[in-house]
């Protein structure tokens, strides 16, 4: 007799859990390299060239505060374009999504290396950097919560931190490539580097972005996915709704949850800023900083992604918030102490040791909050909603910095106060989840 077509739901139930779960580590990997070296070569060119470029003419703190700015407007626009992006990925695919957010992010990157100068086009020039930045921004929104949520539902049970990890191991490895790339351009004269120099980061983006597309073109979506879109699951209501409505008490607890992620963005842009522009410690070693402790974070946060695996989520995160919020003092410290051993020790104890541990974790442990036919958007509206904060670190930093050794103080205590409100959220708010089934993710509301 010959065997019936079989149905897609027929298919998707004879898969092998997890069978594509390196495949959806490795794609996600590659497209938030390719996000986060679009992402913070922005922020170092915030912190070392934009004031020149696009903000010529004016007192040189308010131009390094106008570049720290707009460095924030990406954040802006991140939890209205979470919505949209998020809707298409829980109704459409994860995949489709993260096909656009990478082609829209390698686009809008590219462009900003052909920008005008100030000089040449007058107020337009800064005018379009931020338009470019806001779709960047909109890129953004969707490609860490989308391709978190992709691995971890590929992943077999007891392993999603582990391969959820990978996003945001990826996110370093895009920061050293950033960090390489500045480092490379810093060695220019400073006429050809103020010139063209600044674009070549920029325009080489479009090659990683094109390998990026071709890996993630070929990536299947997770199985429990298609279930509940074979089960017409994705099509009862919009995925926004039932977030508001069944799931704001997540929603503000992700807000409060999220504040941890301000170290990124006061170590990686701010402290670039703060030592170089206060002649305190010279660009190029803390652009070598920067590369080190990303190169060190990729090895250490799937390490922390598999002990999140055997004790639990909770005791690693709130570890990581707790060595960050001690630790951002003494990283401070040692910049106005220009001892550039120091600088490095506690680069390393901040990035490696303390956010290597929060920053692998904290994408899986939102989405893991969520059921699978909202988990897109859920996670990605909440965790953009508290990026804000993020987003406009360095320009909070910048406006409470004060002149002197010590000027960096109230920098610190509110690097350390967001890493610490972060750790109490989690303790008394977040369920512990690296025991509990896919399927049941996120089961009860607000859980």
């Amino acid at each position: 007799m010959t065997a019936g077509p079989t149905s897609p739901a027929s298919a998707v139930a004879a898969r092998v859990p997890g069978q594509h779960a390196r495949k959806a580590a490795v794609a996600s990997f590659a497209g938030s390299t390719l996000e986060y070296y679009d992402f913070f070569i922005y922020g170092s060119a915030s912190a070392l060239i934009f004031n020149k470029i696009f903000f010529p003419g004016i007192d040189p703190l308010l131009g390094q505060f106008l570049s720290m700015a707009t460095l924030g407007i990406g954040y802006v626009v991140r939890p209205l374009a979470a919505a949209f992006i998020g809707h298409f990925g829980d109704r459409i695919g994860r995949k489709q999504m993260l096909v656009f957010t990478l082609v829209s992010m390698g686009l809008a990157t590219f462009l900003i290396g052909c920008l005008p100068s100030t000089a040449a086009i007058g107020a337009a020039a800064p005018v379009l950097l931020v338009l470019l930045r806001v779709v960047q921004g909109i890129s953004a929104a969707g490609e860490s919560v989308g391709a978190v949520t992709l691995s971890l539902e590929h992943a077999p049970a007891g392993r999603r931190a582990f391969f959820a990890s990978w996003v945001n191991t990826g996110a370093a490895a895009g920061i050293m490539l950033a960090s390489l790339a500045f480092l490379a351009v810093s060695f220019m004269p400073q006429t050809d580097l103020i010139a063209w120099g600044w674009r070549l980061p920029f325009l080489a983006s479009i090659v990683v972005a094109v390998a990026g597309f071709v890996i993630r073109r070929r990536i299947p979506e997770a199985e429990v996915f298609e279930e509940v879109r074979e089960a017409g699951e994705t099509e009862r209501e919009l995925p926004l709704k039932v977030v508001l409505r069944d799931y704001w008490p997540t929603v503000i607890k992700v807000i409060l949850f999220g504040v941890w992620a301000v170290v990124s963005t006061i170590v990686s842009a701010f402290g670039l800023s703060y030592a170089t522009n206060g002649h305190f410690v010279p660009s190029s070693v803390m652009l070598t900083t920067t590369i080190v402790t990303a190169a060190l974070g990729i090895i250490a946060q799937p390490l922390f992604g598999i002990l999140a695996d055997r004790i639990g989520r909770k005791p690693v995160f709130i570890t990581g918030n707790l060595i960050c919020a001690a630790s951002i003092f003494a990283f401070f410290w040692s910049i106005s102490q220009k001892d550039v051993l120091l600088v490095f020790a506690t680069s390393i104890l901040v990035m490696v040791v303390g956010y290597g541990m929060v920053n692998p974790l904290g994408p899986a442990i939102v989405a893991e909050m969520f059921p699978t036919r909202i988990r897109y958007s859920g996670a990605a509206i909440s965790s953009q909603l508290g990026l804000i904060v993020t987003g406009f670190a360095p320009t909070i930093a910048a406006a409470v910095v004060r002149p002197g050794p010590d000027g960096w103080t109230p920098v610190a205590v509110f690097t350390a106060i967001c890493c610490c409100l972060s750790a109490l959220v989690t303790l008394v708010w977040v369920r512990e989840t690296y025991k509990v089934d896919t399927h049941e993710l996120g089961a009860r509301a607000g859980a």
